[in-house]
């Protein structure tokens, strides 16, 4: 082919193949400019109904106009051979960098960002690209480019099921090349891979797969052939332990959020990606040191002030702490009243009904039966949008990154999240029981039903899965998620009179199966745990 002319385009290189057919380097003679070919198999191009429903679905996609998506400029048809012609993207694959091994977290979360944003662009447009994986991501110059975004539904749009077909290499690849069907079948969604329909979340857990192999430089579902790797997708928990030490708790929490089985209790939106990854890496930016600039002077020159300096200043400071020998520093305490305005009280106050952000940088209340918000650097509170109809509102509380709130409204006995921010309250679960504490933490929001246990539930909903389960008679109170998600904090006291909270006592269980709970302080309740290890 090369040499060749297609219409007006000069096949100049091969570039590689796959599942969609073979894809060459050209040239755009009329436009002058370098372009990417995309030759359609034979056997899809004489099948004129199929091509037809084909093109119908690539103006759709030629519509995507976002940085981080390669461009589709049209279709050509020339001696009986049909192509796509695409924008010419130069550089790597993320396939290839991922062979070099793990990528650093920072360059591993800018590359994860890009990809996010291209997803929420082509999501706001209705697009699905159904075979995301690092070989369809190409990296140049620090930008990202995501390829072939939505051509698996273009390849087959008979109807919105999302059967095997909806991959394109796993359809048109499978009698030849074993291992771009491996490559496929690692990143597909469970509902994928069992021929259900499929929407965004399809690709928000091929996002998960793709991060999580960034980061290891392994696959998160992998097998001897396609079975095992389907089989894997289906039943098998990606191996966390293969993540790297050190990892933020809030890529750790955004991996299993993307990674559920279950779509409904898997991120539903791009948007909330990009908001998580922006997070994270604003506080990896706050937390890391300054560089330090020399000037360019041989090493001699540059480390003896360097020297002198650390020599001197030892003396110095020797002496200093030797003559004034202060006393330990303690922390300030600042004390400060919030006030309510008049007309308003607190709500529901047998349970709890204050809650401080995870940083200590704002509070919300229940009150005047809704919710309101104020940041420490502000005056007032501002009541929460979404929340005045809900007629009564219990037990407040943060999610980690402090942008949402979760609580439990009595009227129909459910437990529901917000943002901040305000607008529509999501109902997470049915709770028939007023909960006795809600604690949120990475792996989901855990609330209790004093005898009925301690229950988990998906930030996104779901059903509750039971955690903690507690003797006859006993009722189990305030659990609080510890750091690492790993293990409970709780009271358990007899489930009779008021008397019995005399009684009461402070357990810790593990989350490990099996585990039993341990007794920390008998005659005690509401115990928490506090970030100086208390």
């Amino acid at each position: 082919m090369i040499g060749t002319r297609l219409a007006h385009y000069e096949i100049t290189a091969h570039l590689g193949s796959g599942g969609m057919g073979d894809v060459y380097q050209a040239t755009d003679t009329k436009l002058g400019r370098s372009v990417a070919l995309k030759l359609l198999p034979a056997a899809f191009a004489s099948d004129v109904e199929r091509l037809t429903r084909f093109r119908r679905e690539a103006q759709a996609l030629a519509a995507l106009n976002h940085l981080n998506i390669a461009q589709i400029y049209g279709i050509e048809d020339s001696g009986g051979t049909s192509c796509i012609v695409m924008e010419l993207v130069e550089g790597e694959t993320l396939q290839t960098r991922i062979l070099r091994g793990p990528i650093a977290l920072a360059d591993a979360l800018a590359i994860a960002k890009q990809i996010a944003e291209a997803l929420e662009a082509a999501h706001d447009k209705g697009v699905i690209h159904r075979d995301l994986k690092p070989g369809n991501i190409m990296l140049a110059d620090g930008k990202v480019k995501v390829l072939d975004f939505g051509l698996a539904k273009a390849y087959d749009s008979q109807s919105a099921s999302a059967d095997l077909a909806n991959s394109p290499t796993m359809a048109s690849m499978a009698a030849t090349s074993a291992g771009v069907i491996l490559g496929t079948a690692a990143y597909m969604s469970p509902e994928q891979a069992k021929g259900r329909a499929v929407d965004r979340r399809t690709d928000i857990f091929a996002f998960g797969c793709v991060l999580y192999e960034m980061l290891t430089a392994k696959k998160a579902f992998d097998g001897e052939d396609v079975t095992d790797i389907l089989g894997a997708v289906l039943r098998v928990e990606p191996d966390w332990s293969q993540l790297p030490d050190g990892l933020p708790s809030g890529v750790r929490r955004l991996l299993r959020l993307c990674l559920e089985k279950n779509p409904k209790n898997r991120r539903s939106h791009a948007t909330d990606i990009r908001l998580d990854l922006e997070h994270v890496m604003n506080e990896s930016a706050a937390a890391a040191p300054a560089p330090i600039e020399f000037p360019k002077r041989p090493l001699w020159a540059r480390a003896m002030p360097v020297v002198a300096a650390l020599v001197l200043g030892g003396m110095l400071s020797g002496a200093a702490m030797w003559a004034l020998r202060p006393a330990p520093a303690v922390g300030a305490v600042t004390r400060f009243p919030v006030t309510l305005p008049e007309g308003q009280s607190f709500s529901n106050t047998g349970r709890k009904f204050v809650a401080v952000s995870p940083d200590g940088s704002a509070l919300a209340y229940s009150a005047n039966a809704r919710l309101y918000y104020r940041q420490m650097s502000e005056r007032e509170a501002r009541p929460i949008p979404g929340t005045e109809a809900l007629n009564a509102v219990i037990g407040p509380v943060f999610s980690p990154d402090g942008r949402s709130l979760a609580f439990w409204t009595p009227s129909d006995r459910t437990l529901k999240r917000i943002a901040v921010s305000g607008g529509a309250a999501v109902t997470l679960c049915p709770a028939d029981g007023n909960p006795f504490g809600i604690s949120w933490g990475d792996d989901g929001i855990v609330f209790s039903q004093g005898p009925a246990g301690i229950f988990r539930v998906s930030e996104n909903g779901g059903k509750p899965e039971l955690l903690v389960s507690v003797k006859d008679g006993e009722a189990a109170h305030g659990p609080q998620v510890l750091p690492g998600g790993k293990a409970i904090l709780f009271t358990v006291r007899g489930a009779g009179a008021s008397g019995d909270w005399d009684k009461a006592q402070v357990f810790v269980q593990s989350l490990e199966p099996g585990s039993a709970r341990q007794l920390l302080v008998d005659g005690a309740r509401e115990a928490r745990f506090v970030s100086t290890g208390h």
